[in-house]
C-alpha cells in the first residue's frame, strides 16, 4: 500500500469515479468536481474548496481536459472547478495526467509535468476493445437484421478497427476491411477477412463502420451502401466523412465518440487507473504533452 501518496481526481464523467475508485486501493485519493449525487457510496467528493497548499502528488484530469467555459470538463458539478485551484492544489515538481492534448493546459499547468495516459500502448489497445465493443452494441440496437451474413465494411485497420473484424468475425458476419496500404490489405487476411482500397470502393454493405480520421467518404463514392445503410462514425473530429456526404447520410449517419464511457464506464475508468499507476510505480517513462 502506498497511501503516503495522494492523487487528485479532478472533474470528467463517470470514467473518472471509477478511476478514483481503483486508485484508492493503493494510493490517497481524493475528488473534486462531483455532486455527492452522481457518485456511489463508495466514492465521496472532496466538500468545500480545493486546498492551496499543494497537497497533491498526482492529479488526473479527464480525457477532454476542459470545457467550453476554459475550466476543467466536469459535467457532473453543478459549481465549477477551474484549472488554477486544481494547479495550486499540485505540487510544483508534481505530475498531471491529462486525456487528449489540449495547448492550453501548458499555460494552466506551467510548473507541474504534463503526461497524456493516453499515450500508453496498453491502454489504447484495452480501450479499443471497449470502442468496438460499444459500436457493435450500437449496431445491434439500431439494426433490424441479425450481424450473422451481414455485409460488412469496416475502414481501417488499426487498433480498433482490428478489434471490431474479430468481435464481427464472432457474429458471423460478411466482414471486409477498406485500407490504404499492402501491408493494411495483408493484415486482413491474417484477420480472416476480406480487404479493398480505399481508394476504390465497391460493392454493398449494410452496415459500415469508420475508423479513419481521414476524409474516406465523399458524395462521390456513397454508392457503396444501399438506401438503408447504416454508417457509425467512431473517429474523433471531422473523421472520415466529408460535410457533403455527412449531409446526404443524414440519419444513416451515427457518430459515435467517446463510446466507452458510455458503454462500458467502470472498466473504462479502471484502465485508466492502470495506466496512472504504471506511470507512477515506474517513476517516470512517460510522454509529455
Amino acid at each position: 500500500m502506498t497511501h503516503d501518496i495522494k492523487i487528485l481526481i479532478a472533474g470528467g464523467d463517470m470514467r473518472q469515479v471509477y478511476c478514483a475508485a481503483r486508485l484508492a486501493r493503493r494510493y490517497s485519493v481524493t475528488v473534486a468536481g462531483f455532486d455527492s449525487s452522481a457518485l456511489p457510496a463508495e466514492v465521496q467528493p472532496l466538500t468545500g474548496s480545493l486546498p492551496a497548499a499543494e497537497e497533491f502528488d498526482f492529479a488526473v484530469l479527464p480525457v477532454r481536459g476542459l470545457g467550453s467555459d476554459g475550466n476543467i470538463s466536469a459535467p457532473h458539478y453543478s459549481g465549477a472547478l477551474s484549472a488554477e485551484s486544481v494547479a495550486s492544489s499540485v505540487k510544483k515538481d508534481g505530475t498531471v495526467f491529462t486525456g487528449l492534448p489540449f495547448p492550453r493546459l501548458a499555460e494552466l499547468f506551467p510548473q507541474q509535468r504534463l503526461v497524456s495516459y493516453l499515450d500508453r500502448e496498453e491502454l489504447l489497445l484495452r480501450n479499443a476493445v471497449l470502442t468496438a465493443e460499444g459500436a457493435v452494441q450500437l449496431a445491434l440496437e439500431r439494426l433490424d437484421v441479425a450481424l450473422c451474413g451481414l455485409s460488412v465494411l469496416i475502414v481501417g485497420l488499426g487498433r480498433i478497427g482490428t478489434a471490431l473484424a474479430h468481435i464481427l468475425r464472432g457474429f458471423g458476419a460478411d466482414v471486409t476491411a477498406a485500407v490504404r496500404s499492402p501491408k493494411a490489405a495483408a493484415k486482413a487476411e491474417v484477420l480472416g477477412v476480406r480487404s479493398v482500397y480505399t481508394d476504390s470502393l465497391g460493392g454493398e454493405y449494410a452496415l459500415v463502420f469508420n475508423t479513419s480520421p481521414k476524409t474516406v467518404f465523399t458524395r462521390g463514392n456513397l454508392g457503396i451502401s444501399h438506401r438503408n445503410t447504416l454508417f457509425i462514425e467512431l473517429a474523433s473530429d471531422e473523421g472520415g466523412f466529408s460535410p457533403e456526404a455527412a449531409d446526404m447520410l443524414g440519419e444513416h449517419l451515427v457518430r459515435a465518440g467517446g463510446l466507452p464511457a458510455k458503454t462500458a464506464p467502470v472498466t473504462a475508468g479502471e484502465i485508466v487507473a492502470d495506466a496512472v499507476a504504471a506511470f507512477i510505480e515506474e517513476g517516470g517513462g512517460g510522454s509529455e504533452n
